[in-house]
């Protein structure tokens, strides 16, 4: 497996990592592929507890729902299914949390085995949450978590072993990670995870595993979470500072079979990328910068819309999109606070993208719809395109106009070709307008 690769590489001195794209965005996932076409290298896709699980998540997915709607998004990109690397992202107790601690777990197990039998090779294990009749007030103990985590570790090698692909699994453990989707404030305290409380957790699981009969698993595990010092929020980014994750980046390299997973490292720049690769976190997920970039894209198609098409023809997005937000708000009220007119430039223009819940809507599906059919076969001029689409590399001489599909795409590859010569050098294929 090429996580197995990435591990080997790493402790051999050579700086190759993986990206993993967190997002069940069917723009995101089939320009993924895209770029990744020409690449002989697989493509890592994974899902949240929150999004798919055996009661559907907020997505609506199951985890067999999911691998076949990402299967059938590759066969209409002509991505072949066997470079596919499906992933769970912090599978465990967290969608139940205020149950009792024993139907959590219970529930935790079952989404664990489901995704293992649908198909999922690269797991996430993270039981590092109180449930409902933990002592809230408290951290949790590690042995707790480390047990947790290893009843997890069982559901999984059991679902695999009755298909026989137990051998094809890898995990993943820890999670002392910034908040999923980004922090509400800045968080200017973030602290890098000292060796010490990577040590402790290590060594945790692996008595938790041993004592559970599942020494055997210890070699399937590939990576651990960490906190690197990176985090994001509405209008914040904290970059990667090397300096402060090198005790870390030493301590790792005594680890023969591990790398470090990154969570969180939307908005990082090309350079805090390739540092971080460097320094062996070597899982590198991203997902809402994704989706901003998509939303990016298509605010910059309504704007050149309404240069370009009468009040009456318009799609009239945004409006329909800050309506439906103010209909249904639970995806975005507790995460934006501030004045009213604050909340609406968050709804809007946030980093932590919470319009990425709403994408789907019905009402929202038919302006977008909208939007790309009148601007299909319409010329725009080079000075607007230039105005709002200024990631376009077209030249002053390019005769037609890029297609709004083409826009899109190119914003969300220009996201994740920073990925890729991160991980994988600079010799990745761009998008070129030659009219």
């Amino acid at each position: 497996m090429f996580l197995d690769e990435v591990v080997s590489a790493q402790h051999d001195g050579i700086a190759l990592g993986i990206p993993s794209i967190c997002s069940a965005h069917p723009w995101v996932l089939s320009t993924a592929m895209r770029a990744y076409a020409h690449l002989d290298k697989p493509l890592l896709i994974e899902s949240t507890c929150n999004q798919v699980n055996q009661e559907g998540g907020y997505t609506g997915l199951t985890p067999s729902d999911f691998v076949a709607y990402v299967t059938s998004l590759a066969e209409q990109a002509g991505f072949p299914k066997e470079r596919l690397l499906i992933g769970g992202d912090h599978l465990g107790p967290y969608p139940w949390r205020n149950e009792t601690a024993e139907v959590a777990m219970q529930k935790a197990q079952e989404l664990v085995k489901r995704s293992v039998q649908a198909g999922y090779q690269k797991i996430h294990l993270d039981a590092s949450m109180p449930l409902g009749d933990d002592t809230p007030t408290q951290p949790l103990p590690l042995e707790v978590i480390a047990e947790r985590t290893a009843r997890l570790a069982q559901a999984a090698i059991q679902a695999a072993k009755d298909d026989g692909t137990h051998s094809a699994l890898r995990f993943v453990i820890g999670s002392e990670v910034p908040l999923p989707g980004g922090a509400p404030a800045e968080e200017a305290g973030v602290s890098v995870t000292d060796v010490t409380t990577t040590q402790e957790t290590l060594s945790a699981v692996q008595y938790a595993f041993q004592k559970a009969g599942l020494s055997h698993l210890l070699e399937q595990v590939v990576a651990l979470v960490v906190q690197p010092g990176v985090e994001f929020g509405d209008d914040f980014v904290l970059e990667y500072q090397p300096q402060n994750a090198q005790a870390l980046a030493r301590w790792i390299e005594s680890q023969d079979s591990l790398v470090f997973e990154a969570h969180s490292t939307d908005y990082q720049t090309r350079e805090s990328l390739r540092a971080m690769v460097r320094d062996h976190f070597a899982i590198l997920k991203v997902g809402p910068a994704l989706t901003f970039a998509f939303r990016q894209a298509v605010f910059a198609l309504a704007h050149i819309e309404e240069q370009l098409c009468s009040s009456e023809e318009q799609s009239h997005l945004w409006q329909v999109i800050e309506r439906v937000m103010q209909e249904n708000p639970q995806y975005w009220k507790n995460y934006y606070d501030g004045s009213p007119r604050e909340q609406a430039l968050k709804r809007k223009f946030s980093l932590s993208d919470r319009i990425r819940y709403y994408w789907s809507n019905p009402s929202i599906q038919i302006a977008l719809e909208t939007l790309l059919s009148n601007l299909k076969d319409k010329t725009i001029p080079i000075g607007l395109l230039k105005q709002y689409c200024p990631h376009i590399p077209i030249s002053q001489t390019s005769v037609a106009s890029p297609l709004p599909h083409q826009i899109i795409e190119a914003s969300i590859r220009s996201v994740i070709e920073d990925y890729l010569s991160a991980c994988w050098g600079d010799d990745q294929e761009r998008i070129t307008w030659n009219g």
